[in-house]
């Protein structure tokens, strides 16, 4: 493709607006991720608890940028104050869990259609990293860690509140806690913000910037088509497990273990000797 036509596509992705579309798909796997969360007792508990259920809902979709404002001292529930995002949001949900014979689930789960929204989806996530990044940069201008976090909370905000959002449904899962099993949305998250902000705050980055969105844009919808069509959930975990060889002290650990199983031999075979 000629270097100038890419560079329009990428600047047109960039001035891509997210209201109504890609706030439909966002909600919409957002509240299919809840009923899926919620399991066989998913229509029971939405019949019985529906102000649980819708809360739980809600939270999920607007996690990151509920859990951005608590940490950078803004109102909470400022994303709350958008009445049109918040409508969409409520329409996904009904129709998710209340549509007759469950034919909104059944259509949202079609492999096509769940195909469509997710790239919608990561699309959204990485201008929402990319905004949180800018945000957070506009308040502590060098703070770079500031700004990493807030680009990763709202690329995946949800990830963090799923103790909370479980809790409102009356489950209590002090395990599923993001920081220990770091979903592959997070890591993305990560990555993403870390080159946001390396092409914001450093000359390392010598690419338009509509280049590097689009880059990250490119990757996000790349690794969710490949874990929906291939069954690749995680491609930062071979990378992970070679850093915690030989940063973490596994390296060091099975050296130990080696020399450990060595040193009991030797002392086994002189015990048998003395026996003898």
């Amino acid at each position: 493709m000629d270097p100038e036509s890419f560079l329009d596509i990428a600047n047109q992705v960039i001035k891509l607006k997210m209201f109504p579309y890609f706030d439909i798909a966002h909600s919409l796997l957002c509240a299919l991720s809840v009923k899926e969360d919620l399991g066989a007792g998913a229509h029971a508990f939405s019949r019985k608890h529906p102000l649980a259920c819708w809360l739980s809902t809600m939270l999920v979709i607007f996690a990151g940028g509920m859990v951005a404002a608590a940490l950078l001292g803004e109102p909470v529930l400022g994303p709350l104050k958008n009445t049109p995002q918040l409508l969409v949001a409520t329409a996904c949900w009904y129709v998710v869990f209340y549509t007759p014979f469950d034919i909104g689930y059944k259509v949202s789960k079609f492999l096509p259609v769940k195909l469509v929204a997710s790239a919608m989806k990561e699309v959204y996530r990485a201008k929402k990293v990319h905004d949180g990044v800018v945000h957070a940069a506009k308040l502590y201008p060098n703070a770079y860690i500031i700004m990493i976090v807030i680009g990763t909370i709202k690329g995946n905000g949800a990830g963090f509140t799923k103790l909370l959002e479980r809790l409102i449904r009356g489950a209590w899962t002090p395990t599923a806690m993001e920081f220990m099993q770091p979903s592959f949305y997070t890591k993305a998250s990560v990555v993403a913000s870390i080159i946001f902000v390396l092409d914001k705050k450093t000359d390392w980055i010598s690419a338009p910037h509509a280049l590097v969105y689009f880059g990250i844009v490119i990757f996000l919808v790349y690794f969710k088509l490949s874990s929906l069509l291939l069954g690749i959930h995680d491609p930062f975990v071979p990378f992970e497990n070679l850093m915690c060889a030989f940063l973490f002290g596994g390296i060091w650990d099975s050296l130990a273990k080696l020399f450990g199983k060595g040193q009991v031999k030797e002392e086994a075979s002189k015990d048998a000797k003395k026996a003898n």
